[in-house]
């Protein structure tokens, strides 16, 4: 999985290792991805951040996960280019559940109410039912 992206360095950067997973990480600008077998709701998240730590679960059903923090070779950069970072991770096959037919990929960055999250396949308006929204 590769990511090139705006660097928005906000909220600042988790106190965990680069190269590490972080327990967490979607309180911070990361990327993530989603990975569904849509016929038994098992799924692979991918949490990437421009700072270096990395979070990886399996989940069956949503919020259910029944493996954290899995290894991850992943390396980022926000120095090479100002205003982006660029970050590559190597997902084992393993890693991914059976019979995977859908994905999305978010960006996710600010504090506060300034908070913004970002959708590669939004969800149209008018499916949108009332407390949708993500995960907070």
């Amino acid at each position: 999985m590769e990511v090139y992206a705006p660097f928005f360095d906000d909220p600042k950067a988790p106190h965990g290792k680069p190269g590490e997973p972080f327990n967490g990480l979607w309180d911070y600008e990361v990327v993530e991805s989603f990975f569904l077998n849509s016929k038994t709701t098992q799924y692979l998240e991918v949490e990437l951040c421009p700072h270096g730590q990395h979070l990886v679960l399996l989940l069956s059903g949503v919020g259910n996960a029944f493996k954290t923090e899995l290894p991850l070779e992943f390396a980022a950069d926000t120095t090479s280019e100002w205003g982006k970072w660029h970050g590559t991770a190597l997902i084992p096959w393993s890693y991914f559940p059976p019979g995977v037919n859908m994905m999305n990929s978010y960006a996710i960055h600010g504090s506060g109410i300034g908070r913004v999250y970002e959708s590669l396949y939004p969800v149209p308006p008018q499916e949108i039912t009332e407390g949708q929204g993500p995960n907070l």
